[in-house]
């Protein structure tokens, strides 16, 4: 554990860039892959559902798992589960760089999906239970969720450049970074006690359902698309996510040793930034694949110049870094967060000017400015508020909980956004930019709801505050004098007297 003092020593600055390095991997590796789908199928003749699940693949692993991997990390010991998936990770980086089958390639894909649905929790947890609460610890996770937003944004220069070499590489360079990061973190996180397995259990039902549930919610809505939402398949589907989740609950409910402690929801921070996650993540990635179409379908830009144009938001993120930390303690997440997601709004707002021949100077750069305002100051508060005021032993649940709602809002946002785009387009460039614009509509609806539940909470803390402060500082009940009586003006500076003394 960390001293008062806010000075790290150096091994503790090696542990940050150690965890630091595998979300930035894991974020690189999402945004890498996007930009080189199409020559992917062109190299592997691919259809286009085959494509679609090279990315899907690795949403599923990793949706569907992290609550599982969460709590293998209170339970197994976090630095253990750590270095173990990281390098899983590493070695489907280079598998998924040499095959030349699509299914292998959508095999390791899935593969590193579940290995980061393991790194992500336990990294996280690690953080949170080496730096302590306050100002120590809003620093390194500052520092740390600026890293995986910086990660997603270079990511898609980085696959630009890359796949212009060939789309191999794009798998390729996550491998020798992971295998630094594997090293490093041998010999830099600190090893912790054993965890106490005694009257701790396994909720094996507990598990199964719940990795069942999240398997199957992100696995209907990604096919939704090309099944149609109204099928029965689909419909069917989701009957059975509703199902599976409502076992999960009565299973943890009565279990001695649940998975997920569902009083922890109790805590409204960590209530309200779950919710928040799936709006804020769900948002800007249904954002991206409208703007991504937009420029390379319509206005006809190469993968480099589409890659190119969100560069200034993952600059800002990056420039924040080291400024975050200070930013939450002086204000407080809630009120970063009331400015962050306004400013999305703003932004998406912004990209409804955009027509079949959009300047990128007044059109295209101020959303891409705003979108990283926005996610400087949400996504590292979102994090802070999700594993605030919570037990060590229950940081990894804490740490799992959120990076699910991150991707389960990914995931579904994605669905109905591409199903919006779909149904609305079509040869037509006019057609095509209504079709976009409504799918606008509904990421800045999105991007609303994670508004409004932080100026409900806002409310809720002031009311809380309110009433904390009534208790310890309760109003003297002094008896005042009748109305009226004799006393009342004669006796009046005694009695200003008698009140003002202690």
């Amino acid at each position: 554990m960390t001293t008062a003092t806010t000075r790290w020593s150096p091994r503790l600055w090696g542990t940050l860039v150690v965890l630091c390095a595998a979300l930035f991997l894991d974020a690189l590796d999402v945004s890498m892959v996007g930009v080189a789908l199409p020559s992917i199928r062109t190299d592997l003749h691919l259809s286009t559902t085959s494509l679609q699940w090279v990315v899907s693949g690795y949403v599923l692993g990793y949706g569907g798992l992290l609550l599982l991997g969460g709590r293998a990390a209170d339970l197994l010991g976090r630095r253990r589960v750590f270095l173990a998936a990281l390098a899983v990770f590493a070695v489907a980086s280079l598998l998924g760089g040499l095959v030349n089958d699509g299914g292998l390639l959508i095999a390791t894909r899935f593969v590193k999906g579940v290995a980061a649905a393991f790194t992500a929790p336990a990294g996280l947890s690690i953080i949170t239970t080496t730096f302590p609460e306050g100002h120590q610890r809003n620093r390194a996770l500052s520092i740390y969720t600026t890293c995986g937003a910086s990660g997603f944004s270079l990511g898609l220069v980085l696959s630009g450049l890359l796949t212009e070499v060939g789309w191999r590489w794009t798998f390729l360079l996550p491998f020798p970074l992971a295998l630094l990061a594997l090293a490093a973190g041998s010999r830099l996180i600190p090893r912790q006690e054993r965890p106490q397995r005694e009257g701790r259990g396994y909720d094996l039902l507990g598990a199964v359902t719940a990795t069942g549930a999240l398997l199957l919610l992100v696995y209907t809505v990604t096919e939704a698309q090309g099944v149609g939402w109204g099928s029965a398949r689909t419909v069917l589907s989701l009957l059975g996510v509703a199902a599976l989740f409502a076992a999960f609950v009565t299973v943890e409910q009565r279990t001695a040793h649940p998975l997920v402690r569902l009083g922890i929801f109790r805590n409204g921070l960590v209530a309200r930034a779950n919710v928040g996650a799936l709006a804020c993540f769900g948002a800007y990635v249904g954002f991206q694949f409208i703007a991504t179409l937009y420029l390379q379908s319509l206005l006809g830009w190469s993968a480099l110049e589409m890659a190119l144009a969100f560069l200034p938001a993952g600059v800002l993120v990056a420039a924040s870094a080291t400024r975050m930390g200070a930013l939450v303690d002086r204000f407080g997440t809630t009120k970063l967060m009331l400015v962050g997601f306004p400013a999305a709004l703003l932004g998406y707002a912004n990209f409804l000017r955009i027509g079949p021949h959009s300047d990128y100077l007044t059109v295209i750069l101020p959303s891409m400015v705003l979108l990283g305002i926005h996610f400087a100051l949400v996504f590292p508060s979102l994090n802070i508020q999700a594993t605030d005021g919570v037990a060590d032993s229950e940081q990894g649940l804490a740490s799992g909980l959120v990076n699910t709602s991150f991707q389960i809002g990914g995931a579904v946002v994605l669905a109905v956004v591409t199903a919006v785009v779909t149904a609305g387009g079509g040869g037509d460039v006019r057609a095509q930019l209504g079709a976009d614009h409504n799918a606008v509509g509904v990421v800045a609806g999105v991007a609303l709801l994670g508004l409004l539940v932080t100026a409900f909470g806002a409310v809720q803390d002031r009311r809380t505050a309110r009433a904390a402060a009534a208790a310890a500082y309760p109003v003297p009940d002094y008896p005042l004098p009748a109305h009226g009586s004799a006393t009342s003006t004669a006796d009046e500076p005694a009695e200003e007297e008698a009140v003002q003394r202690p």
